[in-house]
């Protein structure tokens, strides 16, 4: 890509910074561009098309430029902005922690439906599922808790930008001393085999150990279950396909009723068992 300099209208820009994307392999290589030139300029995206021979100011273009090479190296846009949004929420987000998935969001789905008093996150990373609970669940008490110290600085400053930092409480580990009423988690579910057929954008960028766990990927969860928790209710993100083997792992650990959730993808993705 040649980059973009004082002068150069939006269409050119766009046009350039696309096609250098998507040789490079990215996914959504226009909307990547829209996304990063709003950025750079601060223009919304309503006005990139109403306006294509608008020229771009030379701090803009600059930038503009250095945001395209970052995403050219694959890169995740959401670390390149520094933020994303998980439901009502826009949380900070760098490479301290995985980026909140939109599947992630179908734990606090479960919150809302079984409307919990008391609330455990495990494996908070930047707070997403704790501070959607704490938003959208005003009267829960919620305890979030990473085994990683710089997920849990990321995730206490989310809190704090959000004015929910009152309402959720963080702790370094797992499973901390206490009773719950839901007990969520989305843990490393990535099987090893799996890492190399991973993109770019997860396998070089995000925390390799909030992803990995184990040959088949259960790891992490069953090490959660070892001691079963004491919750009365709990729901696990899992990976495609693992969604029987964890219904078996929750089954042994005493939990009677377990069913799953799917994806709009329609992948079993959240186990749900009381």
């Amino acid at each position: 890509m040649t980059a973009a300099v004082a002068g150069t209208a939006t269409r050119d820009a766009l046009q350039g910074s696309s096609e250098a994307l998507a040789a490079a392999g990215v996914e959504s290589p226009r909307l990547d561009a829209e996304l990063l030139l709003c950025e750079a300029t601060g223009w919304e995206r309503a006005e990139l098309a109403a306006e294509p021979e608008r020229e771009i100011a030379p701090a803009a273009a600059r930038e503009f430029a250095a945001m395209v090479r970052r995403r050219l190296r694959r890169e995740p846009l959401a670390y390149i902005t520094g933020r994303k949004g998980f439901r009502r929420i826009e949380l900070a987000v760098d490479r301290r922690a995985l980026i909140p998935r939109p599947e992630t969001e179908l734990l606090v789905d479960v919150a809302l439906e079984l409307a919990p008093g008391t609330v455990l996150d495990v494996g908070t990373g930047s707070g997403a599922v704790a501070l959607a609970v704490a938003d959208e669940l005003p009267g829960a008490v919620v305890t979030a808790t990473d085994t990683s110290e710089a997920a849990l600085a990321l995730a206490r400053e989310n809190a704090e930008r959000l004015g929910l930092a009152s309402r959720v409480s963080f702790a370094s580990g797992t499973v901390p001393d206490g009773e719950f009423d839901l007990l969520l988690a989305n843990l490393p579910y990535v099987a090893a085999g799996a890492w190399q057929g991973l993109e770019p954008e997860i396998r070089e960028f995000e925390p390799r150990e909030a992803l990995l766990a184990g040959d088949d990927g259960l790891d992490a969860i069953r090490a959660l279950l070892a001691t079963p928790p004491r919750s009365r209710a709990i729901a696990l993100e899992v990976g495609s396909g693992q969604a029987p083997a964890v219904r078996e792992l929750l089954a042994a650990a005493g939990f009677a009723r377990v069913e799953s959730r799917a994806d709009l993808s329609s992948i079993e993705r959240v186990v749900v068992a009381r």
